[in-house]
């Protein structure tokens, strides 16, 4: 089967074909996290979508080669303005973390020189890397075999020297009075073609946001920043055109060409970074390398919304992985919430959506575990597992319909006959093989190898809550409602709801 995916440069459904002659070899580069505070759900949803795209090219037989960049320099508080406005958020963050060091705030685990920015972006990305390998993302999981899967800016600065000087050169960037580098984005005719947005409309101001405060100083409003000369920032380097900091756009063309390749099959990350991050990648790489391609499909993930609304700290809907994680939700659960819409839709996230991904992923937890007693058990024909991994294969083929695969694979599953207890027996076929479908589809998934069970902190002592379920039951027996209904809500409380039926009261675990 043939992937279809919907590249943002054409704006169309486009087969996915790659550069590789011998048609196997994949590079995929993703916009990672800023490691200045703990990365969100939305991040995640955005990063968890691209290993989704990667392990469908897998299980396509592709063999990809993913780059996941960790920003920890050069990004700044408002980056939908092209050159960059406000201040680095290194900085910010070093700021944030001394004050909370004063205060005895720092967050658990920050033995760390909270006015380094180093420091601080050591520890935030330690705490992605731990969160992203929580949640199954194979760029993480590979960090320790392959650790240049997980590039830093810092460590590619004089990189990103040699191309701004390279752009000079090639008279798509100048030095203006000020002393800042910028990139000459009249030099460029194409720019614009991911995003839509036209020099002539940025420079009447109708497409995306240009800096005011320098346009008197720039050629073009939309120019925007390669090299800032600083000798106050934090984080500075030395340069041709004075000590001073990158520009946020350069650190990914710099990594991606580095480390991929001039020409790139995939480039991915969240819809915010069309423009302008995306935009001036494509402008500076090609105006570099002289290539009529940077990447050829860009795949973009649109926004997350909790309870229907935007994240929001002040209104309790902004959560990190731990947050959920402390709640009671399992990793495999998170992770299967977080793609489960597709990628080109916004996404809302509820809790009562958590629990529902809670639910499917025990199931196939529970599937996985029976198929796993019975794998030598024979069988006479093709299960129904291994019937579905061609139309499964087919969704994920029609731009990532993870839904529909979602749908063919419990379609399946409910054709399992899970109350019997097969023998072995002279077949032809076991249910090794369903269980080896099972894997397969879920290695697009990739719950199963997650830790499906609620965490730790959230797991009760079984014991325990069936005997205060026999107290609460002795209490209704004797009328005694009041205690009845005590241990109702300490239960609840401790995340367990019950439920009274005509074979007695069933328990089950719930989100807090």
């Amino acid at each position: 089967m043939k992937l279809v995916l919907h590249n943002t440069l054409s704006g169309e459904r486009e087969p996915f074909v790659p550069i590789d002659p011998n048609g196997k070899r994949v590079t995929f580069y993703s916009c990672g996290p800023t490691v200045y505070d703990y990365a969100h759900i939305g991040n995640f949803r955005s990063f968890l979508n691209a290993d989704i795209l990667r392990r469908t090219l897998e299980l396509l037989g592709f063999e990809v080669v993913h780059i996941m960049n960790i920003t920890d320099v050069g990004h700044m508080t408002d980056d939908s303005v092209a050159d960059g406005g406000g201040e680095d958020k290194m900085e910010v963050a070093a700021k944030r973390l001394t004050e909370a060091k004063k205060s005895g705030a720092l967050p658990e685990g920050a033995d760390i020189d909270p006015s380094d920015p180093m420091a601080v972006a050591d520890f935030y990305a330690d705490a992605f890397l731990k969160d992203a390998q929580t949640l199954g993302l194979k760029v993480a999981l590979e960090a320790s075999s392959h650790p240049d899967r997980l590039p830093r800016p810092t460590q590619y600065v004089q990189g990103m020297i040699d191309m701004v000087a390279s752009l000079i050169d090639r008279g798509h960037a100048y030095q203006a009075d000020d002393g800042v580098v910028y990139f000459d984005v009249s030099s460029w005719p194409d720019y614009g073609e991911l995003s839509g947005n036209t020099v002539d409309a940025l420079r009447s101001g109708q497409g995306g946001r240009v800096s005011m405060d320098t346009q008197s100083i720039k050629r073009h409003p939309a120019d925007f920043m390669l090299w800032k000369p600083d000798s106050d920032h934090l984080m500075r380097w030395p340069s041709p055109w004075g000590e001073g900091y990158p520009g946020w756009h350069l650190e990914c063309s710099v990594m991606a060409g580095t480390l991929l390749g001039e020409e790139i099959d995939l480039h991915s990350g969240g819809e915010d970074n069309i423009f302008p991050h995306h935009e001036c990648e494509i402008a500076q790489s090609r105006g570099t390398t002289g290539c009529g391609v940077f990447s050829r499909y860009w795949f973009h993930t649109r926004h997350l919304m909790v309870d229907g609304g935007k994240m929001s700290k002040s209104s309790g809907t902004f959560f990190t992985i731990r947050d959920l994680l402390e709640r009671g939700a399992s990793p495999a659960a998170i992770r299967l919430e977080l793609v489960r819409t597709h990628y080109r839709l916004n996404s809302n996230f509820t809790m009562q959506g958590l629990r529902d991904a809670q639910r499917q992923v025990e199931r196939l937890s529970r599937v996985a575990a029976w198929l796993e007693k019975h794998a030598d058990s024979a069988v006479d024909e093709v299960g129904p597992l291994r019937s579905a991994i061609e139309p499964f294969t087919a969704a994920l083929c029609d731009d990532l319909n993870v839904a529909g695969a979602l749908g063919v694979l419990n379609s399946a599953i409910g054709e399992l006959d899970l109350e019997s207890n097969p023998t072995i027996g002279a077949g032809p076929l076991t249910w090794s093989d369903e269980l080896a479908a099972l894997r397969s589809m879920d290695s697009v998934f990739g719950v199963l190898d997650l830790d499906v069970a609620p965490p730790a902190g959230a797991d009760d002592d079984v014991a325990a809550i069936e005997s205060l379920i026999e107290a609460r039951n002795l209490a209704r027996d004797n009328k005694d409602w009041a205690r009845a209904d005590e241990i109702r809500d300490e239960l609840l409380q401790a995340g367990i709801a019950i439920k009274d039926g005509a074979g007695g009261t069933a328990w089950e675990r719930v989100l807090q």
